[in-house]
């Protein structure tokens, strides 16, 4: 085997390797934040004077304690299955991609620049979300299902049902792909860019304490940054794949139309729903990625290099 392919190789399969135990983790730790991040972008804010039904959120803790209380304490788990299923290869791809791309977008310099890191975290988005679309799409549909857990029908069981009825396409299993491209290529150009631009800039310790406590800083800025910036299509995603108001008509069609119906009808601030949960996952939740993605690469390297 040639060296240049072996050595290819070697790399993606750390690169695999490092992604995949980067994302199971994260998604085991920071599942019930992202239920709740989509049980708030769900709901539509109530008309002047109209009351509020038992079931509104008023915020993260409210929707922790309503859904314990009248669904059980394990419907924070609920959606779970899709995303663990999807979590080590769509993080493996994220991560694989990423240096893929990076090689890509040099544009003729001898090593990355933030363009680069940026752009490349642009394309390992795109290339995450059309893999992983179709996984949210079951995700969404399980998360918004207000049942006790013991009646709500299984993963399988609503994936069947959305292709019986809606078929594969943009109507049915990748519905909201456009959202979720956005989503998810914003974030990580933002993510990968900040992440990678910065920690190239704050020096190295060489304290293992202080140098891990580095890079969860940078990791923490990166993830919280991302979340904010992308969090529109975040909301536009879930009102395009959830329940619609009224049960036979599409209401929420396109990304960009989607946003335009949830600012026009609740304010624009609606576009930030969910925001506050989606921080607190995506914050720690991407430092932990980045993190576990560095020590076990660094593990791996060591592994093979013996």
């Amino acid at each position: 085997m040639p060296s240049d392919l072996k050595e290819f190789l070697r790399q993606a399969a750390m690169q695999v390797g490092a992604g995949g135990s980067a994302g199971f983790v994260e998604v085991c730790i920071m599942h019930p934040l992202d239920l709740v991040k989509t049980r708030l972008q769900l709901q539509a804010s109530p008309s002047a004077g109209a009351a509020k039904s038992t079931t509104y959120y008023n915020g993260v803790f409210d929707c922790i304690r309503k859904m314990a209380r009248s669904e059980g304490v394990f419907s924070l788990y609920k959606g779970i299955l899709p995303p663990v299923l999807v979590e080590t290869p769509k993080r493996a791809v994220k991560f694989l991609t990423f240096e893929q791309y990076k090689r890509f977008f040099l544009f003729g310099s001898d090593k990355p620049t933030p363009l680069t890191f940026s752009l490349a975290g642009l394309g390992a988005g795109v290339t995450e979300a059309i893999l992983v679309n179709p996984f949210e799409m079951v995700k969404v549909t399980l998360q918004a299902n207000k049942n006790k857990m013991g009646q709500v029908p299984s993963t399988w069981a609503v994936t069947k049902q959305i292709i019986n009825e809606s078929g594969f396409g943009l109507n049915g299993l990748n519905r909201g792909l456009t959202a979720t491209i956005g989503r998810n290529g914003v974030f990580n150009m933002i993510y990968f860019g900040f992440y990678h631009s910065v920690k190239g800039i704050v020096p190295e310790y060489k304290d293992p304490v202080q140098e891990f406590l580095r890079k969860v800083g940078i990791g923490f800025v990166s993830g919280t940054l991302g979340s904010i910036v992308n969090i529109p299509f975040d909301v536009a995603k879930s009102r395009i794949q959830g329940p619609q108001p009224t049960p036979g008509q599409v209401k929420y069609r396109t990304t960009f139309g989607s946003m335009v119906i949830v600012a026009r009808e609740e304010g624009f601030g609606a576009l930030y729903k969910g925001l506050t949960p989606k921080v607190m996952r995506l914050g720690p939740g991407g430092a932990i990625m980045l993190v576990v993605y560095d020590y076990v690469y660094a593990f791996l390297d060591d592994y093979f290099k013996q």
